[in-house]
């Protein structure tokens, strides 16, 4: 199993499963990750590079209109995790690479929208690309994301799948011992028991795509006691009660956690809590939007931070990017893209 620790973490250099490289290539890979800020998220490119070998699925680049967007599109192509395939009218493309000096010449470019400002044409024909199976993802370029998103959900020509959509985020923390995931810090405003049932059944696919076959899911609200007062601690008693019935089988659910005793097995030790998740969960599963943004931009801000994001839920992974993520946040993302894209199921968790 590979947990994506870091990987000098067991004193020796972790080779990546399923790589087309030889175990030395793939250590010095390793070795040369862990040599850098948030080794993990390097890991996890390296990962997606071996994955991909000769043949890198294709990453539908949004109306990438803007230097971030080529940028993004021309590291990833330089990675090898994946093949972008710009989609949106060419002429903006066009300017966008003049400007920003991003030769495009090697791309494919689907011309789509009806002229420069049409970005929801745009996204609607990367979403009928993914629904035809020409691309494997989709990354989000220079429109908002309701233009994206828009399209991604639309009833009949979208991309839903039976589940709602969700988003997580995987974490690379300086002094965390291992990737954590957050979910969901960017789509569902206010989720009701139903929909964390979803948020929790995404991710744990996103962990299972990652070689995290046994996460650790601690169930997050402002006290680690239940308060009929405070809904989000109920969520959680039904979410642990329904893993006690069967559901989730292959991840161990807990909660609900105050943030302190969730990260810290001090703190849940000083609380007399007897748990597993305590001071090692894989995923956080947190109460609402509002706590879940400001915990993500805490990590990322404040926290040194680093992490990859996707929309899970749809047919097809989608990567939401936003204008202050870093070079290393949009390339991971791909990556996590990429690897979720063969791995990631729609169905009922199991």
């Amino acid at each position: 199993m590979t947990d994506l620790k870091s990987p000098t973490a067991a004193g020796a250099p972790a080779e990546f499963p399923g790589s087309t490289t030889g175990g030395d290539a793939a250590s010095a890979a390793a070795t040369a990750a862990a040599a850098l800020p948030h080794p993990r998220l390097h890991a996890l490119v390296e990962r997606a590079r071996a994955a991909a070998g000769a043949s890198p699925k294709a990453l539908a680049m949004v109306y990438p209109c803007d230097a971030l967007a080529l940028q993004a599109a021309r590291d990833i192509a330089a990675a090898g995790i994946a093949r972008p395939v710009l989609v949106g009218p060419a002429d903006a493309i066009g300017r966008a690479a003049e400007a920003a000096q991003i030769d495009i010449s090697g791309f494919e470019l689907v011309a789509a929208g009806s002229d420069a400002a049409d970005a929801p044409g745009a996204a609607q024909r990367a979403v009928k690309l993914a629904s035809d199976g020409t691309v494997a993802a989709l990354m989000k370029g220079s429109l908002h994301t309701d233009e994206l998103m828009s399209a991604v959900v639309a009833r009949d020509t979208g991309l839903r799948g039976p589940r709602r959509i969700s988003h997580a985020f995987v974490f690379d923390l300086p002094r965390y011992h291992k990737l954590l995931a957050l979910a969901d810090c960017v789509v569902n405003i206010a989720p009701d028991l139903k929909t964390k049932r979803d948020i929790l059944s995404n991710a744990l696919d996103l962990l299972q795509a990652l070689d995290v076959h046994h996460p650790k899911v601690g169930i997050v609200a402002a006290v680690e006691s239940v308060n009929p007062a405070i809904p989000a601690t109920l969520d959680a008693q039904a979410l642990v009660a329904e893993r006690q019935g069967g559901a989730w089988t292959r991840a161990v659910v807990e909660g609900p956690f105050g943030f302190d005793n969730v990260i810290s097995a001090e703190a849940a030790r000083i609380k007399k809590m007897n748990s597993a998740v305590a001071g090692d969960p894989d995923l956080l599963l947190l109460p609402d939007l509002n706590a879940a943004n400001i915990l993500y931009k805490s990590f990322v801000y404040i926290g040194g931070g680093e992490c990859a994001g996707l929309v899970l839920g749809a047919r097809v992974p989608v990567v939401l990017t936003s204008r202050a993520d870093s070079g290393l946040a949009r390339l991971a993302s791909a990556a996590l893209a990429v690897l979720g894209a063969s791995n990631l199921s729609t169905g009922p968790a199991a």
